[in-house]
């Protein structure tokens, strides 16, 4: 597991999920750019691809969005 910090672009919060990544894929993820997340990280839920995209955490989404909205993120 591998702890991700992000900044949430619609809080601005710093936010930290433990993640079941290595470090050697997410920093080859960033530098190479333009690679899907679903793609890299098959074994990430939708949501924790949104926040390693967007720093967005599923309390935010929902609290954003509502609960509803949940449904448009892709599996």
């Amino acid at each position: 597991m591998l702890e991700v910090t992000r900044k949430s672009i619609l809080s601005g919060k710093t936010n930290t999920m433990s993640l079941d990544i290595t470090q050697e894929t997410l920093d080859n993820y960033e530098q190479v750019g333009g690679m899907l997340a679903q793609a890299v990280f098959p074994n990430l839920n939708k949501e924790e691809r949104e926040f390693l995209i967007s720093g967005i955490t599923p309390d935010e989404w929902n609290n954003t969005f509502g609960d509803d909205e949940d449904d448009t993120l892709e599996n």
